[in-house]
């Protein structure tokens, strides 16, 4: 459903949908070229899925929107991207800093603007700013935005007593790409290459969720089938990344055993994937209006895994180390979680109820839910552990019954102009993206929302009196995207 609303109106609009129980999962600016921009807020609440949309219409000299960030967290930040790349004015922000934008970028250039010009020179870094936490023993230490290692960059930087972390602040988008905007002119049914890589190890969580929104906006027809083999490919992206943060935590706390033996089994998870795919990150397989699969998993293989790994697990906890360790550690508790928007696995280690897969079906799927409630490392492992033996399952049981061909193309449809939105649920959390399209078949918006924009928020809180020490544990208990944030 989508209403209209003037900026007078947008406030009660939203305040009657947070009491109704929806979130905020998007918010999407528009320059049509044609005078005007327009915001879409989508609103999200799940069993049963409900999606509303609001559009509030604004003039292009002086855009400027009343606030929604005294209700909700999330859309201060969207607010303040949208300040960053639009130029709309904020009224009634309670900090509306730069937030995409760092300081060496020019006051006056808004790269998504219909007439934004060629990208200046950017001269000199600027000036980094964060708030300084006095006090007697306070010190700070910087962090980044360089690391050691393949991780992407951020800037960390750690107000601290003794060992004890007072306050953290995380400074991102180094890695900024603009790739919402090489969207734009690209034939709506020829860009899933583009989506599977927003973030590289979501390929097939992104190729997803922009194909649901691409079919949607161009009505394009999908037979179940072909999505049951779709969310397939889902759970086993989730399988590999899944079975690589249980080792990497483990290596984090000095038991490089498991880390081996975890890679091990990551590896036989991706030389799956080539098999039914042709690719280790299984790109190229899903597409608008349809899949293309060279084989089925193997369903001795999957329980071979699915052992394997419960194994691994169990002698992890085991070790009274790595046990002390991951209890009680980088804890977020549900309250935290609920008013930061967090999604997937680290909303669910908090106690909290959200699966898109349940909340936001696109196909029916037998879907085991994984929850915990200390909020804690423990808990995101243990949760990880637990969704890893779901996935098994719930791969084993589509490899099964696929009940349709392994390769599937929808007959083009009459291109009209048209909107979209795709909900997935990828392995960190709930993936959102929000296409429109012209009567050409062209897109003239992509917006994408990976869990890490979401989630990223949470890890200084997490970190609130917990040693210095624990920073890289608890972190990759999160193990939140650079690039999925950066866009």
């Amino acid at each position: 459903m989508r209403r209209v609303v003037t900026p007078g109106e947008l406030r009660d609009a939203a305040e009657d949908l947070f009491v109704d129980g929806h979130r905020l999962g998007l918010v999407a600016a528009h320059d049509d070229g044609d005078g005007g921009l327009r915001v879409v807020y989508l609103f999200l609440a799940g069993r049963p899925d409900r999606r509303v949309e609001l559009e509030c219409p604004l003039p292009a000299h002086d855009p400027a929107l009343p606030s929604l960030a005294y209700m909700s967290f999330p859309a201060g930040r969207f607010e303040r991207e949208m300040m960053d790349l639009y130029g709309v004015r904020l009224l009634g922000h309670p900090r509306p800093r730069r937030l995409v934008r760092h300081a060496h970028w020019p006051d006056d250039w808004y790269p998504m603007r219909a007439d934004a010009q060629d990208r200046p020179v950017f001269e000199g870094a600027g000036e980094l700013r964060f708030l300084t936490v006095g006090g007697s023993g306070v010190y700070e230490i910087p962090v980044g935005p360089v690391h050691a290692g393949m991780i992407g960059p951020g800037h960390f930087r750690f107000s601290v007593v003794g060992e004890t972390v007072v306050r953290l602040k995380a400074r991102l988008w180094y890695v900024h790409r603009g790739i919402e905007r090489l969207f734009h002119g690209r034939a709506a049914t020829g860009a899933v290459d583009l989506a599977e890589r927003v973030s590289g190890d979501t390929s097939a969580g992104h190729a997803l969720a922009h194909s649901l929104a691409v079919e949607e906006a161009c009505a394009i027809t999908v037979p179940d089938e072909v999505h049951r083999l779709r969310a397939m490919l889902v759970e086993m992206e989730r399988l590999y990344n899944h079975a690589t943060d249980l080792g990497a935590l483990a290596n984090d706390v000095g038991y490089g055993l498991a880390n081996a033996h975890a890679l091990r089994i990551r590896e036989r998870v991706l030389r799956m994937n080539a098999a039914v795919t042709g690719h280790r990150l299984l790109r190229g397989a899903i597409a608008p209006g349809g899949v293309a699969l060279r084989a089925m998993p193997d369903a001795r293989e999957l329980l071979s895994l699915a052992t394997d790994l419960a194994e691994i697990a169990e002698l992890t906890l085991r070790n009274g180390v790595v046990f002390d360790r991951f209890a009680g550690t980088g804890i977020l508790t549900g309250d935290d979680a609920r008013a930061l928007g967090c999604l997937g696995y680290p909303a669910r280690a908090s106690g909290l109820t959200t699966d898109a897969r349940l909340d936001h079906p696109f196909v029916e799927l037998p879907v085991t839910e994984v929850r915990a409630d200390t909020g804690d490392v423990l808990a995101r492992f243990t949760t990880r552990r637990d969704e890893f033996a779901a996935s098994i399952a719930l791969v084993t049981a589509l490899a099964e019954s696929p009940g349709g061909p392994f390769e599937f193309t929808a007959p083009p449809n009459h291109q009209r102009p048209g909107s979209g939105v795709g909900i997935v649920e990828g392995w960190r959390g709930t993936i959102v993206h929000r296409v429109e399209v012209d009567a050409a078949g062209r897109l003239t918006r992509a917006k994408i929302v990976d869990p890490s924009w979401f989630n990223w928020p949470a890890l200084p809180v997490a970190m609130s009196e917990t040693i210095v020490p624990d920073f890289p544990l608890v972190n990759k208990s999160f193990n939140l995207s650079y690039a999925g944030n950066d866009l």
